[in-house]
C-alpha cells in the first residue's frame, strides 16, 4: 500500500483532502525502481480544474504507454495546504507515488491561462526546485512548458528550461529518447538542452538573448548557441484518427469542473474570428473520423462510469459528421441515462432538435455568443453571425419551450464606439422581445436573458496582436455606460447583466503580449504574496502595480499603445503556419469592417496549407 506524503492529521485539517491522495479510478501504477524516466505533469491550478483538462489526460496516457516512463501528476495546493507545507517544509509531491517532484527527471507544466503564472512559481518553490532555470543543477528536474500560453513564452521564459510549441502527440518520444540516451552517456543538462533545441518545435530560452531599443521595444532577438534554430515551428498532429487518446481517462474522487467523458471531435476552426487566438494557432481544421469517435465513446463510458459525454471543439457545428455522430450517441446511450453535452453549437433547427432530445428544456438554458452588440462590430471581428440569425435562433428556441438564454459579449474591441456598446443592451432586449411575441397562453413562464460582458484582451498570433487595449479605467466607464443602457430597455426586468473584473483583464493583457522583462515582475509579485490570481478573492491588484513600478515597467507600454507592422514582437520567433502578413492584412480588413469568408467558403491564404492536410485539402478548396 502507498504511503501518503501527508499525515492524516494534516489531511483532516485541509479543505477537500481528496485533492492530494491520488488513487483515482484508471490511475496508472508502476514501480519507480524499474523506470528510466520519471515525468510529472502539472496543471498550475486547483485539482478540480486541472482534472478537467483533456490535454493532460492525453499526455498522461501517451507517456504511460512507454514501458520506460512513468508519468504522474501534480496540481497547485490550495492556500490552506500551501501554508502548512511551507511551515513544515514538506516538499510538493506527485499524486501517484506520493514521491517528491524534485526527484523526478521532468516537470511538465501546462500553460492554459496567463493568470496562473504565480502558481507556476508556487509549484517550483514548494517542490524545492530553483525558480530560475539558470540556478538549476544537474540534480534538478528539467522544467518544460507547453499549451496555448507558450505561443508567447517570454514573460515566463526565465523559469523554464524549454518550451514545447504545439501539440504534444508529435515529438515527445524524441525528447524522452534523447534524454534517456544522454543520461546513459553521462551528458550534462546543457548538452541535453542543445539536443532538445535541434528537435522541431522546441524553444530553449537560455539560447537566445533579447536586446531593447531606448523606447522599450525589442531591438533584436539573437541566438547565443548554434544549436538553436532561427524559427521555432509549431508541432501539429495531422492524423487525429490514428493517434493517442485516453480510452481510460482518470476519474476524480471529488467533483471536477467538468465531470464527464470528453470527445474531442476536431481541432482548429474554419471561422477566422479575429479576436480568437485558438482559431489561428490550431489551424488547419482536422477532424476525427466517425468510426474512431464512436469507438472512443464506447470505451470511455465503459471505463469511467460517467453519466455525461461532451463533444469538444472550437466550433462543433462545423464538424462534417456532427448530425450522424449526435444521433448515434442519443440512440446508443440516451436510454442508458447518459446525457450528451453540445458546447460550441450554432443555434439552428438541428441544434434545437438535438438539445430537446438530450436536455430538460425546463431546466436548461441556451447559449449564444454574438461577441459584439452591433452588426458593424461583428463584421470587424469577422464573427460571421448576423442579427437576423441570432433573433431567428432565439425565436425558434422560445417556440420549442426554452425561456432562459445566456449571451456572451466583449467590450473594448478595436474600433468600438458607444453605439456598439449600446448595441449589447439593445440586442439583449430584442431577444427578449422575440419571447413575448409568443401568445401568453403558450409561454413557459417568464423569460430570463443573462448577458455577460468580458473585456477584450488582444492575443499573440491574432489580427489584433497590434491593437491598443482599453485601460482598466476605460473598461469601468464602458461598463457603467452599458449598465445605464440596460436600464433604458423595455424588458430590463428580464435581463441580468454581469461583467468581468477590469483590473484582472488589464494584467492578463500585459502577460499575453509581454516580453522577457515581465518575469521579474511576476517573481516579485509572487514573493509579495500574489497567488491564485485568477480567483477574485485572492487577486491583489495593488501588489501587482507596485511590482511593475519597482521594476521600472509601465502597464500602459504593454497595453495602451498601437504597435507598428515592423515592430519586432516578443513571439515573432515562432512559426505557427499562419503568416504575419496574413494577420496584418486581416487587421486592415477589420478596420474597414470587411468580412473574410470561412475556410470552407474559400481559402484566404493564411499559410496553414504548409502542413499538408486538414480543411486546406478538402474538396479542392486549395
Amino acid at each position: 500500500m502507498r504511503k501518503l506524503a501527508l499525515s492524516d492529521e494534516i489531511l483532516l485539517t485541509v479543505e477537500k483532502p481528496a485533492r492530494y491522495i491520488g488513487g483515482e479510478v484508471n490511475m496508472t501504477v508502476k514501480d519507480p525502481k524499474n523506470i528510466d524516466i520519471r515525468f510529472c505533469m502539472c496543471f498550475p491550478d486547483v485539482y478540480e480544474i486541472g482534472m478537467s483538462h483533456l490535454g493532460i489526460q492525453i499526455l498522461y496516457d501517451m507517456f504511460n504507454r512507454r514501458s520506460d516512463t512513468y508519468c504522474e501528476r501534480v496540481y497547485s495546493p490550495w492556500v490552506d495546504l500551501d501554508k502548512i507545507m511551507r511551515e513544515k517544509h514538506i516538499p510538493l509531491f506527485a499524486l501517484e507515488s506520493q514521491d517528491p517532484i524534485k526527484d523526478f527527471d521532468f516537470l511538465g507544466i501546462t500553460l492554459q491561462y496567463e493568470m496562473c503564472y504565480t502558481n507556476i512559481l508556487q509549484i517550483l518553490e514548494l517542490s524545492q526546485i530553483p525558480i530560475y532555470a539558470k540556478d538549476r543543477t544537474e540534480d534538478d528536474p528539467i522544467v518544460i512548458g507547453g499549451g496555448p500560453c507558450s505561443y508567447n513564452p517570454e514573460p515566463i521564459a526565465d523559469f523554464f528550461d524549454f518550451f514545447y510549441i504545439g501539440e504534444g502527440e508529435t515529438v515527445y518520444d524524441q525528447l524522452l529518447d534523447a534524454y534517456k540516451k544522454c543520461k546513459q552517456e553521462g551528458k550534462s543538462r546543457k548538452e541535453y538542452l542543445q539536443q532538445v533545441a535541434q528537435i522541431e518545435g522546441m524553444y530553449v530560452p537560455a539560447f537566445y538573448d533579447v536586446n531593447y531599443q531606448e523606447d522599450g521595444t525589442i531591438k533584436n532577438f539573437q541566438k547565443n548557441d548554434s544549436s538553436a534554430p532561427d524559427k521555432v515551428i509549431k508541432q501539429i498532429e495531422m492524423d487525429l484518427s490514428n493517434t493517442y487518446y485516453p480510452m481510460k481517462p482518470l476519474v476524480p474522487f471529488i467533483k471536477a469542473t467538468q465531470d464527464r467523458v470528453v470527445l474531442e471531435i476536431q481541432r482548429g476552426c474554419i471561422r477566422g474570428c479575429r479576436f480568437c487566438q485558438a482559431g489561428m494557432i490550431y489551424r488547419p481544421v482536422r477532424e476525427r473520423s466517425l468510426s474512431y469517435l464512436k469507438e472512443c465513446a464506447y470505451q470511455m463510458l465503459n471505463a469511467t462510469g460517467h453519466e455525461e459525454i461532451s463533444l469538444s471543439s472550437l466550433s462543433s457545428s462545423d464538424y462534417s459528421g456532427l448530425q450522424e455522430l449526435v444521433y448515434f450517441l442519443i440512440e446508443e446511450f440516451g436510454s442508458k441515462g447518459v446525457n450528451i453535452s453540445l458546447p460550441s453549437l450554432r443555434i439552428d433547427a438541428f441544434a434545437l432538435d438535438v438539445m430537446s432530445k438530450v436536455q430538460d428544456v425546463k431546466k436548461s438554458s441556451l447559449t449564444f455568443a454574438p461577441e459584439a452588440g452591433s452588426q458593424r462590430l461583428r463584421d470587424v471581428i469577422n464573427k460571421g453571425l448576423t442579427e437576423e440569425a441570432i433573433l431567428n435562433g432565439a425565436a425558434q428556441a422560445f417556440q420549442s419551450g426554452w425561456n432562459r438564454v445566456k449571451l456572451y459579449f466583449m467590450m473594448g474591441l478595436p474600433t468600438e464606439t458607444e453605439e456598439d456598446i449600446e448595441g449589447i443592451a439593445v440586442l439583449s432586449d430584442l431577444i427578449a422581445r422575440e419571447y413575448y411575441k409568443i401568445p401568453k397562453d403558450q409561454r413557459n413562464g417568464k423569460v430570463t436573458i443573462s448577458s455577460s460582458a468580458s473585456f477584450f484582451v488582444p492575443k499573440p498570433f491574432t489580427p489584433f496582436q497590434w491593437s491598443r487595449m482599453s485601460t482598466g479605467k476605460e473598461f469601468i466607464e464602458k461598463q457603467r455606460f452599458l449598465r445605464g443602457k440596460f436600464n433604458e430597455q423595455l424588458n430590463r426586468k428580464s435581463i441580468k447583466f454581469s461583467w468581468h473584473e477590469a483590473e484582472l483583464s488589464e494584467l492578463e493583457g500585459v502577460f499575453a503580449r509581454g516580453d522577457r522583462r515581465i518575469s521579474k515582475v511576476i517573481y516579485d509579485a509572487y514573493q509579495a504574496g500574489c497567488l491564485y490570481d485568477s480567483w477574485s478573492e485572492h487577486f491583489k491588484y495593488d501588489v501587482w502595480v507596485k511590482a511593475f513600478e519597482e521594476n521600472g515597467l509601465d502597464i500602459a507600454f504593454y497595453n495602451s499603445r498601437e504597435r507598428e507592422m515592423d515592430e519586432i514582437l516578443p513571439w515573432d520567433f515562432i512559426d505557427t503556419g499562419v503568416t504575419k502578413e496574413f494577420l496584418y492584412n486581416e487587421y486592415q480588413q477589420a478596420k474597414e469592417a470587411k468580412v473574410t469568408p470561412n475556410c470552407r467558403q474559400g481559402c484566404s491564404g493564411c499559410g496553414a496549407i504548409q502542413f499538408g492536410g486538414g480543411v486546406c485539402f478538402e474538396g479542392g478548396i486549395q
